[in-house]
């Protein structure tokens, strides 16, 4: 059965087609085409949205819509399948290593004991012979700092635990790192890998990161990286290792810099003092199957892809203190220095749980973030779904990022654009106006499509804050059927499209602050006003329209 809208339009286009002869001539050949029209849009969208009632059903794109349990981890197959995405993108494959297996039980390591050394002697025996497998046997290893070398995959069995020391000590000397964008001398990571080639780390054990203690107490957190680290400042005397009561920058949990053919694989991950999984300037990563659990812990991103390339992504569980997924790419001057982007990312059949963005873009965004597909994901209790992040001073941006098959039960916004940031980090240049002059630092947000959507439940479906001089520019968001408390607000946005949407919404508002460009089309706002209204200020906005929406536009809207 039709709803009633449609009825309506039904009948009225038979009026057209067997119209009343009282009628005027000049109506047959006026009206007949537009009515015509809108009854085969309306016939097409009942039909390719199976709308029952008002409501879109499952003969839509809802069911190719993964669902939690078609996801994550748990759902991890045994081979990679092809990557389908809209750019250029290797194939992936999962590596070979040499034969040679070394477990460390057999190199005289003792659970109670610290390990450190065995593993690295290990690693660097097989490395030495070309390569092959180290591998961590069942039981709970007390380590240090882990350096992965070329052609070595760290094996984590079943069963095994590896915990990580709180000891800065065990973590030193300082090494070549990037933290929050800004390149640095500090403890790196804790499996840690700088200009290898073919590494791995895999297995169904467990990572976990160090208890209270100085590595988490000690850390830089009284201000923001750039008032610490001079960006004028050589990155060899950038050292940041604890000495005489001095302070670190926190280890990641597993960082390879400057590497190619990266695969992790299977592992779960807890407790980390910081992010999570970083390759920074990496080449041909593949994570997959991973699991990450740092609800709780400050700054406890899932996965952050920093200015790497080609980097597949898959069947990942992410619970996170902090953003889940993450791509970024430097930090204003210092990012700018590096210039180097991250760009061919695909991220597919994940799972992200708790976090603050199921997908994060930035902040950090120097060196630019570039072709970016996520499908197939579902961000089940997540703050925010779609979320893009820079600031003023940040530099460089996103462009070409695509979202397809997503479902999103959240706590916060679906689609959220933050690029303004807080004064806490960037003082008045937070502060939307004066607009300020475009210079080198100035970052923006380009090209972003989003389709087959699924919003259960969030607060705002679509949230922009732009920046004046660099508004957020082609958003196109298409087939989505969206629960939420509020449809719309923007304030500087250049180019929104919403085609083809159902959002039922208490919130009968639309908001808009200098937007320009904003087209709602075939858009169902259902309220329980069964109305909309728009409230559009500043002087910039322009061009907003509404082409065959239900209501058919906002009230009083000219």
């Amino acid at each position: 059965m039709l709803p009633t809208f449609a009825s309506n339009k039904i009948a009225l286009f038979l009026r057209v087609v067997a119209p009343d002869p009282r009628l005027p001539r000049e109506y047959l050949g006026r009206d007949m085409m537009k009515h015509l029209k809108f009854w085969i849009f309306l016939w097409v969208t009942s039909a390719s949205w199976g709308i029952v009632n008002g409501q879109i059903g499952a003969g839509n794109f809802a069911g190719n819509v993964p669902k939690v349990a078609d996801v994550g981890a748990a759902r991890l197959p045994a081979t990679i399948a092809p990557v389908k995405a809209p750019f250029p993108m290797p194939a992936f494959k999962k590596p070979v290593f040499p034969a040679l297996t070394i477990n460390i039980h057999d190199k005289g390591a003792r659970e109670g004991a610290m390990v450190t050394k065995v593993i690295q002697a290990a690693i660097d025996e097989a490395a030495a012979k070309k390569g092959g497998t180290v591998v961590i046997p069942r039981g709970i290893w007390k380590t240090g700092r882990i350096s992965l070398k070329s052609n070595v995959n760290l094996h984590v069995s079943e069963g095994a635990e590896l915990h990580f020391s709180p000891e800065i000590e065990d973590y030193l000397p300082a090494v070549f790192t990037r933290n929050e964008g800004v390149e640095l001398m500090s403890l790196g990571a804790l499996i840690y890998a700088n200009g290898q080639e073919n590494i791995a780390v895999t297995g169904n054990g467990k990572l976990v990161g160090p208890p209270d203690g100085p590595v988490r107490k000690r850390y830089m957190n009284v201000n923001v990286i750039e008032k610490v680290v001079p960006a004028d400042k050589p990155v060899h005397e950038r050292v940041y290792e604890g000495k005489d009561g001095g302070f670190i920058f926190p280890p990641m949990f597993i960082s390879p810099i400057n590497c190619k053919k990266v695969y992790i694989e299977g592992i779960t991950l807890e407790n980390t003092p910081f992010w999570n999984v970083v390759p920074v300037y990496c080449d041909h990563v593949v994570i997959r199957g991973i699991t990450v659990r740092s609800v709780g812990i400050p700054r406890g991103d899932g996965i952050d892809i920093e200015s790497s390339r080609n980097v597949l992504i898959e069947y990942c569980t992410l619970s996170c203190g902090d953003d889940c997924f993450t791509i970024k790419a430097g930090r204003g001057d210092d990012g700018i220095r590096v210039n180097k982007p991250t760009e061919n990312v695909v991220i597919r059949h994940c799972l992200a749980r708790e976090g603050h963005g199921g997908i994060t873009c930035g902040s950090e965004t120097a060196g630019m973030i570039r072709n970016v597909y996520v499908h197939d994901c579902v961000f089940d209790d997540t703050d925010t779904g779609l979320r893009f992040k820079t600031r003023r001073s940040r530099a460089g941006g996103g462009d070409n990022l695509t979202y397809e098959r997503i479902r999103m039960i959240l706590r916060g916004d679906a689609v959220k654009f933050d690029m303004l940031g807080s004064r806490q980090y960037v003082g008045e240049l937070a502060d939307r106006l004066p607009a300020r002059p475009v210079d080198k630092l100035t970052p923006g947000y380009r090209n972003i499509t989003a389709r087959n959507i699924i919003v259960e439940k969030a607060r705002t479906f679509i949230d922009i804050t732009g920046i004046p001089e660099s508004p957020a520019t082609n958003l196109l968001i298409e087939n989505a059927d969206v629960h939420a408390r509020t449809a719309f607000k923007a304030s500087d946005a250049l180019g929104v499209t919403v085609r083809n949407a159902s959002l039922t919404v208490t919130d009968s508002l639309l908001r808009g602050l200098d937007i320009r460009n904003v087209l709602f089309e075939e858009v169902v706002f259902k309220t329980p006003q069964k109305r909309i209204w728009m409230d559009v200020e500043g002087e910039n906005s322009k061009n907003i329209r509404f082409n065959e929406c239900l209501p058919a536009k906002p009230e009083g809207w000219e």
